[in-house]
């Protein structure tokens, strides 16, 4: 999983800005993280994908439903066959995404040269295409046909085909998905399907069991088994800086075609949803909590979209030596004071917090009156209000404790980030 780093030539630039640089929305040209799928060309070597589908205008207005409870005992550890129990009773509601896209390509300009055409001839005229095809899983959550998976499985699919274990296959619909939380919902028309149920990601500690169930490489209904290794873990810390989410991390085997495949703990209920790797890493694999992709999900079943408040800065965890090394740098163009707190150092134009009054430089210190002390802690705030809403932030400038009103908008779309 590879972020966007500086180019060669401003390697010896703006050093500070490399190591602890945490992006708060919008997040203009950042890298995407390489996650857990990917799609294949029908004629080339298969690409990562990470940029979820746009959602789409048809959507149904129920919430989501908790799965009826077991019928059976609960599963538990004491048992030597819970992992075997855990796995039937999930397994039938654990489904195989098949997706495809068209992609259009155009002629290289090179083929217009006239010294090229002297010895190679005319080449071709016109955009050519080719079909782009992906795999991933995804899960039940209500018999009638919802199921839950990541966006970059169905990112900008023409058609989309779900399989159940059982060989059953269905036509699916994508009713929304989210490329801020990589959390996808799509419709297929059916009844009476297994369905999984859903556990509490809250109440995880580092330790459990954790259960993978997913298609990986093509191999379907693959299980592996592992711990929850830590909870938590930030998208700046797991590479992927342009994700809103607190990740699972585990050390059960997850790889390309797990995305979208549920995560288990040891009664068999549904804690997260596999996502991410590190590439060239061994055992560290990443979910979505449970509790953050219902919240997602629900608001992708109302409306087809999912909202995020946003402030509109770029911004820092604060230290010693990145104070020295920004006061330091004579393009910076900012003079640090603290040793501690985020650092404002970009606002964007027209954003909230320019509204309000931030301005680079500006270290904050706390957020509705919680202190912060890295910019994870910061983004976690703002995530927590709502739109329209009223953030106090407390920071110091110049040396000088001040408080602001922040009232956090709407995450602009693709179209208004390009604008």
């Amino acid at each position: 999983m590879n972020t966007s780093t500086d180019k060669q030539g401003n390697k010896g630039k703006a050093l500070w800005k490399k190591p602890a640089v945490y992006l708060l929305l919008p997040l203009l040209g950042a890298g995407t993280a390489l996650l857990g799928d990917h799609w294949l060309s029908s004629s080339e070597a298969s690409t990562p994908i990470a940029i979820a589908q746009t959602a789409s205008p048809s959507a149904p207005t129920q919430p989501i439903a908790q799965a009826p409870s077991r019928s059976s005992a609960v599963l538990s550890s004491s048992d030597p066959n819970f992992i075997v129990n855990a796995v039937e009773r999930v397994g039938p509601a654990v489904v195989r995404i098949n997706s495809s896209r068209t992609v259009k390509t155009r002629r290289p300009e090179i083929f217009n040269d006239p010294f090229f055409r002297q010895f190679f001839g005319n080449a071709p005229t016109g955009p050519s295409t080719r079909v782009e095809r992906g795999t991933g899983s995804g899960f039940i959550i209500q018999a009638d046909g919802l199921i839950l998976t990541n966006a970059h499985v169905v990112d900008g699919a023409d058609t989309v085909t779900v399989t159940l274990k059982d060989q059953r296959e269905y036509k699916g619909k994508v009713l929304g998905a989210d490329p801020l939380t990589d959390v996808a919902v799509v419709k297929v028309e059916a009844t009476s399907l297994p369905t999984v149920n859903l556990g509490n990601s809250d109440q995880l500690r580092p330790g459990e069991w954790a259960i993978a169930i997913g298609n990986p490489l093509g191999l379907d209904n693959s299980v592996t088994v592992g711990i929850i290794s830590a909870t938590g873990r930030s998208s700046s810390q797991i590479q992927a800086p342009d994700k809103r989410v607190s990740f699972i991390q585990t050390d059960a085997a997850i790889n390309p075609g797990n995305s979208g495949g549920p995560l288990l703990n040891q009664q068999g209920e549904v804690i997260g949803m596999n996502t991410a790797i590190i590439g060239g890493a061994q055992g560290l694999g990443f979910a979505i909590p449970i509790n953050k992709a219902q919240q997602i999900s629900s608001q992708l079943i109302a409306t087809g979209k999912a909202s995020h408040p946003y402030l509109g800065i770029r911004m820092t965890t604060l230290t010693p030596e990145l104070k020295k090394q920004i006061n330091s740098d004579p393009e910076a163009g900012i003079n640090v004071k603290e040793d501690s707190g985020v650092l404002v150092y970009r606002v964007m134009r027209g954003s909230p917090a320019a509204q309000a009054g931030l301005k680079p430089g500006d270290v904050i210190q706390k957020v509705n009156g919680q202190s912060v002390k890295t910019a994870d802690d910061v983004q976690q705030a703002v995530e927590r209000s709502s739109v329209g809403g009223n953030l106090q932030v407390e920071f110091k400038r110049n040396g000088q404790m001040q408080t602001l009103a922040v009232r956090p908008g709407a995450f602009p779309t693709q179209t208004a980030q390009s604008e």
